[in-house]
């Protein structure tokens, strides 16, 4: 594919846009660009994690509580 010219790429160009429209492609992009954005931002939470795991167990457990239940089927008639 190294050997097509800028004048091949420049009228698959205009056949994608002509097959999709500006539209579609402008909402493709928005699109991709958003799901890049939550990636990054998902990656930067995992690295405010706390490394110590003793110290991230005890900030969740820290308020002592424990809510004991009997789970019943509802799927026995």
């Amino acid at each position: 594919m190294g050997s097509f010219s800028v004048w091949h790429w420049i009228i698959v160009l205009v056949i994608v846009l002509l097959v999709f429209g500006t539209k579609k492609l402008r909402n493709i992009g928005s699109d991709l660009g958003g799901a890049v954005k939550g990636f990054k931002d998902g990656m930067k939470k995992e690295e405010e994690k706390p490394a110590d795991p003793a110290i991230a167990s005890s900030q969740i457990h820290a308020d002592g509580k424990t809510v004991d239940v009997q789970a019943k089927d509802v799927n026995k008639a």
